[in-house]
């Protein structure tokens, strides 16, 4: 081989020796710039997701909050209509100057005395007191209704208001306002929680549980043992809450003498110039005789002037 030949052999092998470095030079940078472009895109990622996530954590709650005010947004409260309950004779207004205010501020110190002092401690559920009548008609209701108007002027009570009356309810009518799911749907099973039947009313610490809706097995119900179980939560849910049912009347009714089990107190009505003594006797014999019970005569005429209403009442612990 000649000195030009070996001279060109030399250069063309440089010249491929440079190629081949330019090629990895390239391939190197292209690499480099593809995890570079892939790190950026992780870290976009890994940026971008913790935005998703809390945008989609916000609007979960965002949606659970909706849920829970529209769930609150649906729990109805019951306007009680002050000015034709003073025209009815019950008690509305502190300031009300209806005779019976003063009559029913005596009875209630008493029930709250036996709920709350040192009697409660001999009695079972004292803060649950039933209100019944030997008769249909005797005025139970009436009672009912104004001893819970005139606790709820408590400062420092609350009261519950229960139509226990299944057979025949008359809370709504009395007090005007549309018959709603109440007790009977609770005791069926049909509502799941207790506070789906506990109404909020526009008198402070009052609350309402109508009746609900007429079934045939209600005898069966108010004896059943969710019954009991009811009575229980609603002896003490709130200690300072006084819970009062409108119950049936005692004599021809099995369950009346079965709810007085799971109270602790007991009113008997009494009509003046119509219930026979007989009749108190047997009726106030057939409740537990471990509760409070106490007699209140209604429809007493005070004067030609005077409406019917309460008047006067006897009250005794255990009476037999």
């Amino acid at each position: 081989m000649s000195t030009i030949e070996k001279a060109l052999a030399k250069q063309k092998l440089a010249q491929q020796q440079l190629t081949e470095q330019q090629l990895t030079e390239q391939h190197s940078t292209e690499q480099q710039s593809t995890e570079q472009s892939s790190t950026e895109h992780k870290s976009t990622e890994a940026t971008a997701e913790p935005e998703i996530i809390q945008e989609v954590a916000e609007k979960t709650t965002a949606s659970v909050t909706t849920k829970k005010q529209t769930s609150n947004s649906n729990k109805e409260t019951i306007i009680l209509n002050g000015e034709r309950l003073n025209e009815r004779g019950f008690i509305y207004s502190p300031d009300s100057t209806h005779y019976i205010q003063e009559e029913f501020r005596h009875i209630k110190r008493k029930l709250l005395n036996n709920a709350f002092g040192l009697a409660s401690k001999t009695l079972n559920n004292s803060n649950l007191i039933m209100v019944s009548s030997s008769h249909p008609n005797e005025g139970k209701t009436y009672v009912a209704i104004n001893l819970a108007l005139s606790i709820a002027l408590e400062q420092d009570k609350t009261v519950l208001l229960v139509d226990a009356d299944v057979l025949r309810p008359s809370l709504h009518r009395e007090l005007e306002f549309e018959s709603k799911k109440g007790l009977l749907e609770y005791l069926l099973g049909e509502v799941s929680s207790l506070s789906d039947i506990i109404y909020s009313t526009n008198i402070d610490n009052l609350k309402l549980v109508p009746a609900g809706k007429p079934h045939h097995l209600t005898n069966e119900l108010l004896a059943s043992e969710r019954m009991a179980n009811l009575a229980k939560e609603l002896a003490e849910r709130y200690p300072d809450r006084i819970v009062i049912f409108d119950c049936p009347p005692i004599l021809g009714v099995t369950e009346t003498p079965v709810l007085s089990d799971l109270v602790g107190q007991a009113i008997v009505v009494v009509e003046e110039s119509k219930t026979k003594t007989d009749d108190v006797k047997i009726a106030v014999s057939q409740l537990n005789s471990d509760i409070a019970i106490g007699l209140v005569m209604n429809k007493t005429i005070r004067s030609k002037k005077d409406i019917y209403g309460y008047y006067g009442y006897g009250y005794g612990q255990k009476t037999q």
